[in-house]
């Protein structure tokens, strides 16, 4: 429905954004399970150091960007693109259907597509890469984030069905964000190895890997069960 000439240059914007965020965060999450690191393990300070520094440098990056004239302008234009953008004023016969469209019903048809989907990925999920398992997390995500915004667009009894979804959503989103974490950890850490800087093992190993792993398939066994 909100598909024109704005949409792919607004949501080009944004993953700039996200780009400049998603740095921060994995850096302040690296920080934050290295807070005892120094007492447990004395060879870990330089490593802690260096991430520091890094850390550092990524908010100062991140406070200029959403201080500048093109976060701004995105923000303006985002703005005037949901309220005013060509999507909602286009004379089109079947952009016209689509706007006038019940949200309750195009939310529901849009929920069940996106969880097929899903579901269709997650039956790989044991064999996936690292870049594959952030795929579906991300897909795992907005499924989530949908529903919980679109509760209250349903009636209770019809409703039921996606909050017992969103139990097992929320349990698959936890564990391959674990794993997630991990693989930008073991990244970084790699990557201070390559400039010198000595990196004990801070990150979990396969074991606990193949347990976040079977926590997750098991949550979307589940899931799958309830469509059924």
């Amino acid at each position: 429905m909100v598909t024109d000439t704005g949409r792919a240059r607004i949501r080009s914007e944004l993953k700039w954004l996200n780009a400049q965020l998603g740095v921060v965060r994995d850096l302040d999450v690296a920080a934050g399970r290295l807070k005892s690191a120094d007492k447990q393990q004395p060879q870990a300070s330089d490593y802690t150091r260096s991430l520091n520094e890094k850390r550092a440098d990524s908010h100062r990056r991140l406070a200029r960007a959403l201080r500048s004239a093109r976060y701004r302008r995105l923000f303006e234009s985002t703005s005037d693109w949901i309220e005013n953008g060509p999507w909602c004023t286009s004379k089109d016969r079947q952009a016209a259907k689509k706007r006038v469209s019940p949200i309750a019903a195009f939310s529901a048809d849009k929920l069940a597509r996106w969880q097929k989907r899903l579901l269709k990925k997650s039956r790989k999920l044991l064999k996936m890469d690292a870049e594959k398992r952030h795929q579906l997390r991300l897909l795992n995500k907005k499924l989530t984030y949908s529903i919980e915004s679109v509760e209250d667009l349903f009636p209770d009894a019809r409703f039921l069905g996606q909050q017992t979804a969103l139990k097992h959503l929320r349990k698959a989103q936890r564990s391959l964000g674990e794993l997630n974490d991990e693989a930008k950890g073991r990244s970084l850490a790699a990557a201070l190895r390559r400039g010198g800087v000595h990196v004990s093992s801070q990150f979990s190993g396969s074991k606990r890997e193949k347990h976040l792993l079977q926590s997750a398939a098991a949550a979307y066994r589940k899931l799958a069960a309830l469509m059924k």
